[in-house]
C-alpha cells in the first residue's frame, strides 16, 4: 500500500465495513492498531522479521474469522489483541521457530543484542503499559508475564510461586480494572 493519508473508522464503521469484507476495514484495520499490534507480538518474538510474519498472519486470521467477533464479549482491540497474542505464543512454542532461534548464527546473535539494547519501540499506541502501571503490584506483575511476556497462566503461577487459583482470581480483578480505563466518561 503505498498511500500518504492514513484510513480512519470508528469502531462502529470499521466493524460493520469489516463484516461486510469491505477492502478500507483492512486498510483501516491495518492504519489504526498495527503499531499496537506488533508492539504485543515484539515482546513476545524477539525477532523482528518473525514478528512481521506473525503480525500479517494477525490480519489475514481477524479477516477470515471476523464472523467468530461478539462485541457482547468485549471490544475489537481486546479480541485482536488476544488473537496477536496466541498467535505470537503459538509461534514461540512452534518446533519451526525453535529451530529457528537455535541454528541462528553468531553475528545474527549480536546484531539481535545490539538492536535490543539500542532501540526503542512506540508499541503502546492506546496506553496499555501506562494502565499495567497503575495496577497493584501482584495485578500487574501477572499481566506483564502473561501479556508482554507470554507466560501461560500455569507458568506464570510458577513463577511467581502463587496457586494457578489465586493467579487466575488476580488477573480476572486486574482486566476488570482495566476495563474501567476504557469506559467513557
Amino acid at each position: 500500500m503505498n498511500r500518504t493519508s492514513k484510513v480512519k473508522l470508528s469502531e462502529p464503521d470499521l466493524i460493520s465495513a469489516l463484516r461486510k469484507q469491505e477492502k478500507i476495514a483492512i486498510e483501516a484495520l491495518y492504519d489504526m492498531y498495527s503499531p499496537a499490534l506488533y508492539g504485543v507480538i515484539h515482546r513476545i518474538i524477539d525477532n523482528e522479521e518473525i514478528a512481521e510474519d506473525v503480525l500479517q498472519d494477525t490480519f489475514v486470521k481477524i479477516w477470515n474469522s471476523f464472523s467468530s467477533y461478539d462485541a457482547g464479549k468485549g471490544r475489537l482491540f481486546t479480541w485482536m489483541v488476544n488473537l496477536a497474542r496466541n498467535l505470537a505464543i503459538d509461534k514461540v512454542r512452534s518446533k519451526d521457530y525453535r529451530n529457528h532461534t537455535k541454528n541462528q548464527d553468531i553475528d545474527n546473535f549480536v546484531n539481535t543484542i545490539d538492536d535490543k539494547q539500542s532501540s526503542i519501540f512506540n508499541t503502546d499506541a492506546v496506553g496499555i503499559r501506562e494502565m499495567v502501571e497503575k495496577l497493584l503490584p501482584d495485578q500487574r506483575s501477572i499481566l506483564q508475564l502473561i501479556y508482554f511476556q507470554g507466560y501461560t497462566q500455569a507458568e506464570a503461577a510458577e513463577k511467581l510461586n502463587i496457586p494457578l487459583g489465586t493467579l487466575k482470581t488476580r488477573t480476572r480483578a486486574a482486566i476488570l480494572t482495566m476495563r474501567k480505563f476504557f469506559q467513557e466518561p
